[in-house]
Order: C-alpha cells, then structure tokens, then sequence
C-alpha cells in the first residue's frame, strides 16, 4: 500500500500514484523493516528536481521494477526540503561511499537506519540488477552487510566537521580570502571555477562588503562581472525575470530550468547591494532593474494564497526540461510577424542552430537594446505567448528558512526602490511565518520547518530557519520599524542558543529535542543557502546591534570561528560567513532614526540610512513620543523639533544629524 497520499508534502503526493508501496520517514517504516526482516530502500530527492522525476518515470511507475521493491524492501520517499537533516547525513554517507552526490539519492540501509549502500540516479535495468543484487546479499551475507552499515555510522559519527573553537576571522585573514576567490575567478565569464555553474551570491554579499571596506578593485571586479554575466546569460529569465538554479555551462547560457526561491531572494538582495554600492550608472540601471524584477516575479511566481512564498518551479514542463522557456526562430516569427520575429531572435540570441536542445534557444540578453521602447513592447508580447503555455509544476511547500530569506530581499528592495507593494509583500510573508510556523513550547518560540495551504506541517524547524527567519524579520524591522518583528527575531534567537548550541561556540543543525539520527548533523559551511551557523552568527550580530546586549555579539564571533579555518583554502564554502565576519569587523554601526513618520524628512533620513554601504549597517526608526521599540532608540530625539539620525557603533552615539548629506559625512 502506498502511503503517500495524506502527505503535505507536494514532492511526496507526486509518488503517490506510484505501485510502491511507499512509507514515509518515521518510526512506523522502520517497525516494518524489522518485522518483516528486510532491508530499507531509502530515496530522497525534491519535486523541482529533473533527475528525480527520470527516475520516478523509469523506475517507480513500473510495475515490475514496484514488485523488486515492495517484495524485497521497506522503501521511504523523503522530501530533502521538509527534512534536511536526514538528507545531511545521507549524503555525508553517499559522499563518502562513491565521492560524489546529488539526488535523486538511493540509499539502501538496514532496518535501524544504517546505510550500506548508497549512489544517486539509477538507469531502470540498473536499479532493477540493483534491487536484485542487495536482495541477494541481504538474504545470502546478513552478517557483512549490517557490519559493513555499522562500520559507515561509526565512521561518520567518529569524524565531525571538525572545526573545534578558535578566533574570529581578522581583516587580513578576509582580505587574504580575495586573493583566494580571484585565483578561481573565471575572468573570460564572471564566477567561479568552470561548468556547471551555480550562482555564487553569499561569495558576492562577501564582496561587495568587502569592497566597502578596503575599496579593493579586485572585490569590485569580480562582483561586477559574476552579476553583469549572470543577468545577460540564459539562467536569467529574460522575459518573466528571475533566476535559474545554475547553468549548465561556464557562460551563463543554459541552464537546469528549475527556479528556487532561495535563490531568487539572495539574488535580489546581493542585485539590490550592488545597485547601493556601484558608481557606474549603467551598472546600477542593470542592478536595479533585475533587483525588482526578480522580487516582482517572486511575488507573481511564487505567492502563496496565504500571503507566504513557494518552494519552487519545476524545470520541466510537458514532460520535457525547458519546455517553457525556450524559442526557435520560427517559434519567434510566429508569435510577433517576421519584422519582429526578427528583430527578436537578433536581440535574444535565437538562432537556427540553437543553444539548447533540438535547434531551440534559450533567450539572452548579451548586449543592452538600442531601442528600449521596441525591447519593452517584443518583450512584453512574447511573455504574453508565454504565459498560453503549460507551466511547469510549482511547490506550494513553504519553507521557513526560505521564506526567511524572500522577507529579507522584498523589505530592501521595496524600500530602497520605493515600492511599498514589496514591502507588504514582506509583512504578509512574515505574518504567514509568524502565525503558522512559530508555536510556543513553554516559555519559547519554536519554528516548524514546513507549511502548505496555511496548515502547519510536521517537521520541527533546523538551524538555518531559526537564522534565515530571524534575519529576515530583522530585516523588515529596519525598514518597517514595527516592533513585532525583531522582539520575534530575538525569541528565535534565544531559543536556538538554547537548543542548537554545541557547547564549544558551534551550532548543531538540529535541536536538542528533535528526533535522533544515526548521527547529529553539523555542517558550517554555505551550500546552496547560507549555513545554519553562518546565518543565525549574522543574525545574533544584527540583533546585538540593536539591543545592546553583548551575548549575542560574543555567540555571533564564536560562531564564526570556522571561517578563519575555511577561509584561506575554501573561501567559495564560507561567503556568508565571511560576509558576517565583515560586520563584525565594522561594528557593525547602528543608525537610530527618530522623526515623525508623516514628515518626509525622516523618511529621506530614513533612505539614507538603509542606503549605507558598510557591511551589516542596522536600522532602528522610531517616533517622538512613542515608546522605543528597540534599546538602541531609547533616549534618541529629534533635535530642535527636525527628524533626526544618530550614528553609533556598541551603544555610543556621535551627535546626532538632520540631513542625508550629514548622515553619510558621519559614516566616512
């Protein structure tokens, strides 16, 4: 019996039609396991990802294929976004088994969880051979199997990420650390070693705080030229806006069309910093523009009904990868007459050749159009064809972390791009987050990882929702100065010290209390989303910023110890880590805003501050007369009746400013 069908999970509920007799993860997969004395097939993956539904096509629709697993197996479906830690140690163990991952994982583990075999995608007369040969083995040499899953856990128990404590990074380990990216830099392309190539935005974040600091060229060159090459090439979409999950080669040309909202929020706030930072005009038109259009199509993609953002795009649609997005000359000519057909193919590098498959062509955007007007009506129209087309499948899941993020870029763009719709975008995410992901324990605010259709899933929240959902509501507090959101941040703070804490500095990636693998998770470095260590540093820092309480900006240094042992060899696996070790080296400084919030004077105090350039700079603005939302406005007033902005760094303030030109004069 397939037991998928009451899951919240969408990536799940896709496997529900499949004649496996699918279990999801829990305590009732392994039971059958054991009574039925058979091994477990484990397979992780996640509904956005093109090898996982080959494979689920191939494999898992097959009759035959069902019968090898449901006869010899206790098979689990797990959603690697709804449970991140089970798919860490997983692939810790596939990673050490075949020196490589990737999903669809296939994992094959005894009735207590213990993985003796372990590979990724599987041709289906493979898996079946497969199926049939660990079969065999189980039945024929029980013995070596279940030692060989014990001796895999002991060894992956006994090797920890192994880090230990130490100092924060210095300004010359971070300035050492340019030098190692510019050594991987790809100078012909923008970004960083060769295909395939995933958009590299906490490097970037790191970047340009650097640059702000040192005024390093170097900084500066390869941030202009990773973001101009990405916004040109094909893994932007060039006429919906929003990003791709990578490109398949080293130009930016082609890529895997799945589109994340992990990506597109870090992206849109990395596009929005450098629009804050770069001189060159044309540099912060084509900063600007893809800031808000990537917000604009999050917010036209992904928006749930209940206000929160989805996970993700598939990257197929019809059955075939791409489908969606890609054109043909003919295809061109069709849809806009032969003079603008033309005129398209020329401006978006459709050719008859192709850059993709079977003679279609991803759209580009290599050189700027000479006539806008003409690009914004062609542009327009073939969105319009478009959109007549079959979407790929989106994820409703709404993952905390994630949306953590999505808050964090529509509250800095709204407000530094003057579009309010953004910023309430922001606020109603958050409120979904706040109402349905947070629930008391006691005392405590605790987060649940997952939602759909406005119902709490089961899945209790890891390390990185508790820093991406932090650092995001403290996000639309500067903006908002709505003290809702950072006394929350500072809730999900102190819970996490609480639960995730391992005693030497570090975090854990799962609870105290959450449910026990095989092993505890731990893993500092940036993947594909900052590390859980690396975002919650940042968040404790900014929050300290604003509070005044030194605990936090001593967790948020310890926590950071791992980058003074990554950085000089892994910089590329540190970006976030780097980029809150900037902050810390700047302060960070803590602009508190104080003026009438009807009186467009403080609203100019207010843009000026959010538009400062020094890394992890933190926002407060409150009103004369109102209660301070935070300590760092406490005592803070206008000064002869005229908004006022005082400039601090831990707590001690120079005089305070009445003009934007004064408050960047304070800054230097």
């Amino acid at each position: 019996m397939n037991r998928l069908a009451d899951s919240q999970s969408p990536y799940l509920l896709q496997h529900a039609g499949n004649p496996v007799d699918w279990f999801e993860w829990g305590a009732d997969a392994f039971a059958e396991a054991a009574r039925r004395d058979v091994p477990i097939l484990l397979s992780i993956g996640y509904s956005a990802c093109h090898w996982c539904h080959v494979m689920a096509h191939e494999s898992f629709d097959d009759p035959a294929t069902a019968r090898l697993i449901n006869d010899g197996f206790v098979a689990i479906k797990v959603d690697r976004e709804e449970r991140p830690d089970v798919d860490s140690v997983y692939m810790e163990a596939t990673q050490a088994l075949t020196r490589q991952g990737g999903w669809p994982m296939t994992v094959f583990a005894t009735p207590s969880g213990d993985p003796f075999f372990c590979g990724t995608y599987f041709p289906r007369e493979h898996f079946q051979r497969l199926l049939r040969a660990v079969g065999d083995a189980w039945r024929s040499d029980r013995a070596e199997v279940v030692e060989q899953g014990q001796k895999i856990v002991a060894a992956l128990t006994e090797s920890g990420p192994g880090f230990g404590t130490g100092p924060a990074p210095d300004a010359a380990l971070l300035d050492a650390a340019v030098a190692g990216l510019r050594s991987g830099f790809d100078d012909a392309n923008g970004g960083f070693g060769a295909a395939p190539k995933f958009p590299p935005s906490m490097v970037v974040e790191f970047l340009l705080r650097t640059e702000a600091r040192t005024g390093s060229p170097d900084a500066a060159d390869m941030t202009r030229r990773t973001l101009t090459a990405m916004a040109a090439g094909g893994m932007y979409d060039q006429l919906g806006g929003g990003f791709a999950r990578y490109s398949v080669d080293a130009t930016w040309t082609v890529p895997h069309f799945e589109k994340m909202l992990y990506d597109n929020a870090l992206l849109a706030r990395v596009y929005a910093h450098w629009w804050r930072q770069a001189a060159d005009p044309d540099d912060r038109a084509l900063a600007r523009r893809v800031a808000v259009e990537t917000c604009d199509w999050m917010v036209a993609g992904l928006r749930t009904p209940e206000g929160a953002f989805a996970s993700a795009l598939d990257a197929d649609s019809e059955g075939a990868e791409g489908k969606y997005y890609v054109w043909t000359p003919v295809a061109l000519r069709e849809s806009l007459g032969d003079a603008d057909g033309a005129y398209a193919a020329e401006v978006f590098g459709v050719t008859e050749s192709g850059t993709f498959e079977y003679g279609a062509s991803v759209l580009q955007l290599r050189t700027p159009p000479a006539d806008p007007e003409r690009f914004a009506r062609v542009r327009d129209a073939l969105l319009a064809v478009r959109s007549e087309r079959v979407p790929p499948a989106r994820d409703d899941k709404v993952v905390a972390a994630w949306n953590g993020l999505a808050i964090a870029a529509l509250a800095e763009v709204g407000a530094l791009f003057d579009r309010p719709d953004l910023i309430d975008a922001a606020r109603a995410a958050a409120a979904v987050i706040d109402d349905v992901h947070v629930h008391a324990d006691g005392a405590e605010s605790r987060l649940t990882r997952t939602s759909l259709g406005g119902a709490a899933g089961a899945n209790a929240g890891v390390l990185e929702d508790y820093g991406d959902v932090a650092e995001g509501l403290l996000a639309l507090y500067s903006v908002t100065g709505e003290a809702r959101w950072s006394a929350r941040a500072g809730d999900l703070l102190a819970a996490a010290r609480a639960h995730f804490a391992d005693g030497a500095g570090g975090f854990f990636d799962t609870a105290d209390d959450a449910e026990a693998l095989f092993r505890r998770p731990q893993d500092p470095t940036d993947n594909a989303t900052p590390s859980g260590q690396f975002a919650l540093a940042a968040a404790l820092l900014a929050h300290s910023a604003l509070t005044g309480a030194p605990e936090g900006r001593d967790a948020a240094a310890a926590a950071l110890a791992p980058v003074t042992a990554l950085a000089p060899n892994y910089p590329r696996f540190c970006g976030w880590g780097m980029a809150a070790a900037e902050a810390l080296l700047a302060g960070p400084v803590e602009i508190a805003v104080v003026g009438d919030a009807a009186d467009p004077r403080t609203s100019g105090l207010h843009r000026a501050a959010l538009s400062v350039t020094s890394a992890g700079t933190v926002v407060a603005r409150g009103e004369p007369g109102v209660p301070a939302t935070v300590p760092l406005l406490e005592g803070r007033d206008p000064v002869d009746g005229a908004p006022a902005a005082y400039v601090c760094r831990d707590f001690a303030c120079r005089m305070p400013v009445t003009t934007p030109e004064a408050l960047a004069a304070e800054i230097g």
